[in-house]
């Protein structure tokens, strides 16, 4: 069989080869919680600042429509899931409908996408944590809270989360997802908090011009954008569901728990950002606030609030490290399943005979995350872990169509519903917004890209275990 096409069997047991088995320690509570750790995060603590500046108040629309494309992403993901709970995420699925090949891609971008993200979760962080240091040490020195391109020397804040984070999660699978749990409860009462304090100051005139840029109206490079443009920045917003499918290999029950992870972690987090945005916009101007690196603690001391904005940056230093955590959890899981199934060395696949986790994976992450968030911006961090996710997004929804046209009396724990309707949006709209991204972005795309497939050809695809069978 070509390289090209070889497809691993939907039904393939997994066989826990001694020392490559993860354990299912994982229900629907801790899934809901990975997807609303990794959705709620950054995008709203830290983006709403961008998309004022890109979009104005029209950022309600691209957030509305950013999160559209993701839910019916996740419906594809849901039936995917539930039909092949095994560690790999879209790689997975790629690998099982559209071969070898297509899955590295995928599998390649995955890794792009989760270790990009876990950098610029970082960077988001350090926005916070870096005004947190100066108000408790005034002389400590900014150079090393600010990355090169912002005039520092290196963003060390940004550096030592990544590390924390990946120390934390090669400790272990279940406690970290109860760390985690407990960190987005903080997370809540703080953006529950901020919508409280910022109501009594709702002024409907701030939403005038709405759409200040235009809906279509874009130009990316030399910036401007409108609501479509900001919608393929604040996309960023609302992935992190797709961590919840890396997660089913250690899930006790993937065919309940699954779906109402993915799902309901995907409805609950789009409420929060729909009422976060209002708040913040009927609050203040989206001028006012569009530059501030911790937009929703800069209207609350703007609103009078020294004491409160404080305690909700203080709460997003605490609780948006759940967003690293998730991210580093879903890249180690992709990498894992790509060296199990030999297209990457099987020794990254070793899992820890006590601990149940891949510690080499995770603390390899960990460093390259802390490099990345070391010094480079959030905006350009964010948009080249776009181009990753909307390449896997894209897959995912094509592995759904694929497999239904191919095998429709296959029996599926979850139906997408009108998945002929649901899966082309999926692909269109991630389309969409993959062609609104930056030149640079696409350039960092093709070449990670290009460097993977070399990568593959030159290793992956004579030591696959396919190649080998």
């Amino acid at each position: 069989m070509s390289f090209l096409t070889r497809r691993i069997a939907i039904d393939r047991e997994i066989g826990h080869v001694e020392g490559h088995g993860l354990k299912p320690t994982l229900g629907w509570p801790h899934l809901i919680a990975l997807g609303v750790g990794a959705i709620v995060g950054t995008g709203i603590y830290v983006l709403p600042g961008e998309a004022a500046g890109l979009a104005g108040p029209g950022m309600m629309l691209s957030f509305l429509i950013a999160g559209a494309v993701c839910a019916a992403a996740a419906l594809c993901y849901a039936e995917m899931a539930t039909l092949m709970p095994r560690a790999g995420s879209a790689y997975t699925y790629s690998y099982a409908v559209m071969g070898e090949t297509v899955a590295w891609i995928v599998g390649w971008s995955l890794i792009l996408e989760y270790t990009v993200v876990c950098a610029a979760v970082a960077v988001g962080w350090a926005g916070y944590a870096s005004a947190l240091i100066l108000g408790w040490a005034p002389a400590f020195p900014q150079a090393l809270l600010k990355g090169p391109e912002s005039g520092g020397v290196v963003n060390l804040p940004a550096v030592v989360i990544a590390l924390l984070v990946a120390g934390l999660l090669a400790l272990g699978t279940r406690e970290s997802a109860r760390v985690n749990f407990v960190l987005v409860l903080v997370k809540l009462v703080a953006l529950a908090g901020f919508i409280i304090l910022a109501l009594p100051a709702f002024n409907v005139a701030h939403f005038t011009p709405f759409m200040p840029e235009g809906f279509f109206a874009r130009e990316v490079d030399g910036v401007k954008m409108g609501v479509m443009g900001a919608a393929s920045i604040i996309f960023f917003a609302f992935y992190g569901f797709d961590a919840i499918s890396t997660a089913s290999e250690e899930t006790k029950n993937p065919a309940r728990d699954l779906t109402i992870g993915i799902v309901g972690s995907m409805l609950l987090c789009t409420l929060i950002y729909m009422a976060v945005a209002a708040a913040a916009i009927g609050a203040m101007p989206p001028a006012e606030f569009a530059k501030s690196s911790e937009p929703l603690s800069f209207i609350i001391r703007s609103l009078g609030h020294p004491g409160a904005a404080g305690m909700i940056a203080l709460a997003a230093v605490i609780a948006m490290p759940t967003v690293i955590m998730v991210f580093m959890y879903g890249q180690t899981r992709v990498f894992f399943a790509m060296a199990r199934d030999g297209l990457l060395p099987r020794g990254l696949a070793r899992v820890h005979s006590r601990l149940g986790t891949p510690v080499v994976v995770t603390l390899f992450t960990g460093v390259i995350a802390a490099v990345l968030g070391g010094v480079l911006p959030l905006g350009r961090i964010v948009s080249v872990a776009n181009a990753g996710t909307l390449a896997a997004f894209i897959a995912t929804a094509m592995a759904m169509m694929l497999l239904r046209r191919r095998e429709p009396a296959r029996p599926r724990r979850f139906k997408t519903p009108l998945w002929w309707l649901v899966g082309p949006f999926a692909v269109l709209g991630c389309a969409y917004l993959f062609a609104g991204l930056s030149t640079f972005t696409m350039i960092v795309f093709v070449i990670w890209n290009l460097v993977g497939l070399g990568l593959y050809l030159l290793y992956g695809r004579t030591r696959s275990d396919l190649a080998r069978a």
